[in-house]
């Protein structure tokens, strides 16, 4: 990264590339209030459809996800992904996980050697069970300290109306967290650094499909003791993979763990949680699917979840029946007896 001048390209006009990427603008006109000699900042914005891209520009506003909200004036969006990436030192990658290995054979030959990749995908892949950063690694064939995660309780639309909120920015390399930390910050978001990559990308990915089975829960109609023991076992059941991959334990008790996993849980703004709700009220996989807008990313993530659960030896009974629930037809009321039929263990268990 220049002392001079850093250039910040964010992949992914969805919500949350949206929100991240205004988070950055928001942060820089702050810096430059604050440090006047200090380097510039400019974020760019891709967006693969033209007239969200347009929007941006004309009327500082995302109108197919936060119509109302105005966006930072210095926030500048473009549809030519070549153009975004051209120069930048940091690229910020907000796509669907699983379409992600085929976006990046497409941005390779764009990107710069030495930029810093950073992912805010929650995830795992089909197929090759990879975390994000293992597939960013593969593709890019970049060294891990270059490659760097940010989670944590991050309910777009909150962060797009600059309602208080923190995150965790993870690389194995701590200056490059510490750098990544300081563009990343705005006046109503703050974010904290960790090298712990595997903690912070699994609790990410975990949390999603957690949050589905909160929300089937709700969906049935069942009460705060039942959402409180699938969170609460949530957490154990991703404590015990992340574990298991070499995380630290401590690091799923913080933001990128319990925080994400208490947001996911306990909002109506949350996708996953919401998908959840309306399979659990009595609708059809198909139908949740046809009427949802947004990726609900544990549907998908949960199957490549179990079974790298599975051929790690991990027990994981609340993915195991969300993905009976998503893709073998197993009823809500099915799934509950299942789970509360299983044999009894000590809470600890795994861990």
């Amino acid at each position: 990264m220049g002392s001079d001048k850093v250039r910040i390209a964010v992949l992914g006009a969805g919500s949350w590339g949206t929100v991240f990427a205004n988070i950055i603008a928001d942060g820089a006109d702050q810096t430059r209030v604050e440090e006047p000699g200090g380097p510039a900042v400019e974020v760019v914005l891709w967006g693969r459809r033209p007239s969200v891209v347009d929007a941006i520009n004309e009327t500082s506003q995302n109108p197919d996800y936060f119509p109302g909200i105005t966006l930072n004036p210095g926030l500048r969006a473009t549809a030519d992904a070549a153009e975004a990436l051209s120069g930048a030192d940091v690229v910020v990658l907000a796509v669907p996980s699983q379409s992600l290995r085929a976006n990046l054979v497409q941005w390779r030959e764009h990107l710069r050697d030495d930029a810093v990749i950073v992912s805010l995908m929650k995830g795992v892949e089909l197929g090759t069970l990879l975390r994000v950063s293992e597939i960013i690694a593969e593709v890019l064939e970049f060294p891990e300290e270059r490659i760097a995660v940010v989670s944590g309780p991050n309910l777009a639309r909150e962060i797009a109306e600059r309602q208080p909120a923190t995150a965790v920015v993870a690389c194995p390399r701590e200056e490059t967290a510490v750098r990544l930390q300081a563009l990343f910050r705005a006046p109503y978001f703050r974010p904290y650094t960790s090298t712990d990559l595997v903690g912070v990308e699994i609790g990410g990915a975990m949390k999603n499909v957690i949050g589905l089975a909160v929300g089937v829960a709700e969906g049935m109609g069942l009460g705060d003791n039942t959402k409180a023991s699938l969170i609460t076992r949530g957490l154990a059941e991703t404590t015990r993979l992340a574990v298991t991959l070499g995380a630290d334990e401590h690091t799923l008790s913080g933001l990128a763990g319990m925080g994400d996993l208490v947001a996911t849980c306990s909002s109506p703004l949350s996708r996953n949680r919401t998908f959840g709700e309306k399979l659990g009220a009595g609708k059809t996989l198909e139908q949740v699917v046809a009427e949802t807008k947004q990726t609900a990313e544990g549907v998908k993530s949960s199957e490549s979840i179990l079974e790298l659960g599975w051929r790690h030896g991990v027990d994981m009974p609340i993915t195991e029946a969300v993905v009976k629930m998503m893709h073998h037809d197993l009823s809500p009321a099915e799934a509950l007896t299942a789970f509360m039929a299983r044999s009894t263990k000590p809470e600890r268990y795994g861990v």
